[in-house]
């Protein structure tokens, strides 16, 4: 059955991927992006939208009811993130991620809601990572908004479920899009012997992995089968092996025995 799909940040990369695959599938995809789209006519109906501005999501949101009568899947997959030493941040870098990898989502959802609970049905998919299952090095603030979706969506799961309202999370490791190439760079450079090795260390170990990862489609053939599945499960770690392997690792061994690992591969 054909649904309605609101997918934010689609104007490239996951959400980008997502919203043309979902679309050539025969579901009605609205893709946002904070800009006008371009001229180029892209495979799903562009939405222009930014998620930090409850009133133009409001106004977002309004006019795919106006237009369908109904939504029926939501997808925060909007998101960024810096590669930054945390003492260092600034706090226009901090409110940035938050403000659109947390933020963002509470404000899609807060407006889509009571649509949803009218119809007493619908999905929300929120897009985490698995750094908001673990604090990653020179990445705290981005794993900080995602730890911060994650609570986010346990809790409006459990507050939803009466409604007929189904939550879940896709947790990706690495794949690779624009979103490396496309990351901002920090207003405050490390100069100093304090973290300038370490910081430079990680960085390359970040990119390889980055630009080593999973195609997008894998991610896009996954939100296809929660947007069909009528019960799908909370949550859904999805890239490469190890990655994903070790959100359950996580779970399984002492925090300091986990940090050691992650100190070490990162070699931080």
């Amino acid at each position: 059955m054909s649904a309605i799909i609101l997918i934010t940040g689609a104007s490239s990369g996951i959400g980008k991927t997502c919203a043309e695959y979902l679309s050539s599938i025969g579901h009605t995809v609205y893709g946002t992006s904070r800009k006008p789209a371009s001229t180029d006519k892209p495979k799903y109906i562009p939405l222009q939208m930014d998620v930090t501005d409850r009133q133009s999501v409001k106004e977002g949101i309004a006019s795919i009811i106006d237009q369908q009568g109904r939504i029926d899947v939501v997808v925060n997959n909007a998101g960024m993130g810096y590669l930054s030493v945390l003492e260092y941040a600034t706090e226009k870098e901090v409110r940035l991620q938050m403000d659109t990898n947390f933020m963002g989502v509470v404000n899609v959802c807060a407006e889509a809601l009571p649509h949803m609970r009218r119809q007493h049905c619908g999905k929300i998919v929120n897009i985490s990572s698995i750094g908001g299952v673990m604090g990653l090095p020179y990445q705290g603030i981005y794993s900080a908004s995602k730890f911060a979706v994650e609570g986010y969506s346990e809790a409006l799961s459990l507050e939803v479920a009466r409604f007929g309202i189904r939550v879940s999370l896709i947790e990706p490791s690495d794949f690779k899009t624009a979103f490396t190439a496309n990351r901002p760079k920090p207003e405050i450079s490390v100069d100093d012997e304090t973290y300038k090795a370490s910081l430079a260390r990680t960085s390359r170990i970040i990119v390889d992995e980055e630009e080593s990862g999973k195609s997008p489609f894998v991610l896009a053939k996954l939100l296809a089968k929660i947007v069909q599945t009528k019960n799908p499960r909370f949550r859904y770690p999805v890239g490469k092996v190890d990655q994903v392997l070790s959100v359950y690792i996580k779970r399984l061994l002492p925090s300091r025995w986990f940090q050691f690992i992650l100190r070490t591969y990162y070699k931080v």
